[in-house]
């Protein structure tokens, strides 16, 4: 019995050592010298202070920045526990809002946010301003999305639209190798260098 049970508990332990220590300890020193930045979580910095993450949204609302996708997180509600409320970009409940294209409440929702975001720039609005994501935490919309706001925003901040373009563009990430994904803008960091322009 013995015999049986001492090479099963002898590779127990070593394979429990090598997957369950070795391993991950070898791959998370590999992961912090060769990508410190994105192994840390891809942290964004502003005076030695972390105010955010690259891969994680954040809710503008102001006239005088950008805004990002809609966000259908949630969280719990102060006053009752057994219900929620709207909690955008709220990293602890990663969520979409699991509403069909046949719903009402989401046709609703999607045709009021147009009219919204038509009253400042009359035309075509960008899907992306009015469809949350998957994860409701995207931080990146496109550049058609960011250069649907200019005009809203250069009204706001008092500042030349040509400047703002210049400035998405120059924050556009393109595709990977020119092949994989869209051209994307990080909104969080475009709003940040949007506070760094001179006042005017």
């Amino acid at each position: 019995m013995l015999n049986h049970l001492r090479p099963a508990l002898v590779l127990t332990l070593a394979f429990t050592a090598l997957c369950g220590l070795a391993y991950p300890l070898a791959m998370t020193g590999l992961a912090q010298a060769l990508f410190p930045i994105q192994a840390n979580g891809s942290l964004i910095l502003k005076d030695n202070r972390v105010i955010g993450s690259a891969l994680i949204g954040q809710s503008f609302v102001s006239d005088t920045y950008f805004h990002g996708r809609p966000s259908a997180t949630t969280d719990t509600d102060p006053t009752d526990s057994t219900k929620t409320v709207a909690a955008p970009y709220n990293a602890a409940n990663s969520s979409g809002s699991n509403l069909g294209p046949t719903s009402q409440a989401l046709i609703d929702r999607i045709k009021a946010d147009v009219a919204t975001a038509q009253a400042d720039h009359p035309g075509p609005v960008p899907v992306d301003l009015v469809t949350s994501s998957a994860s409701g935490l995207d931080p990146d919309i496109t550049p058609a999305a960011a250069a649907f706001q200019v005009a809203r925003v250069a009204k706001a901040r008092h500042t030349s639209e040509d400047q703002l373009r210049a400035l998405i563009a120059a924050h556009t990430k393109e595709r990977l190798a020119g092949l994989i994904g869209e051209p994307t803008v990080n909104v969080l960091e475009l709003n940040l260098a949007l506070d760094d322009l001179p006042a005017h």
